[in-house]
């Protein structure tokens, strides 16, 4: 097994890499046979992992929340500017 200190830093991680490299480490986990030590290890390398992954997603997260609400205040002002261009229609009759 390569050591933590072997591995990517978790910083550099895609999110693909990660979760792949995180389930590579729960499959070791709950395979068992492996000693104390090198438990612990992958539990800590695990916890890292699992971490760049939720950067990951929430940064997914807010870019989409903030595309959904630039497509909703694109909605209103659309709407507004189509209300007004109803009533200066109106106001020409």
């Amino acid at each position: 097994m390569a050591t933590t200190s072997e591995k990517t830093d978790g910083s550099t991680l895609g999110y693909e890499q990660a979760r792949d490299e995180l389930i590579d480490v729960v499959r070791r986990l709950e395979a068992g046979g492996t000693t104390l030590e090198e438990s612990l290890a992958l539990w800590e390398r695990g916890e890292e992992l699992a971490k760049v992954c939720r950067r990951w997603l929430d940064g997914a997260r807010a870019r989409l929340d903030a595309a959904l609400a630039r497509e909703s205040g694109d909605g209103e002002e659309d709407g507004a500017q189509a209300a007004s261009d109803e009533e200066a229609a109106a106001s020409e009759d």
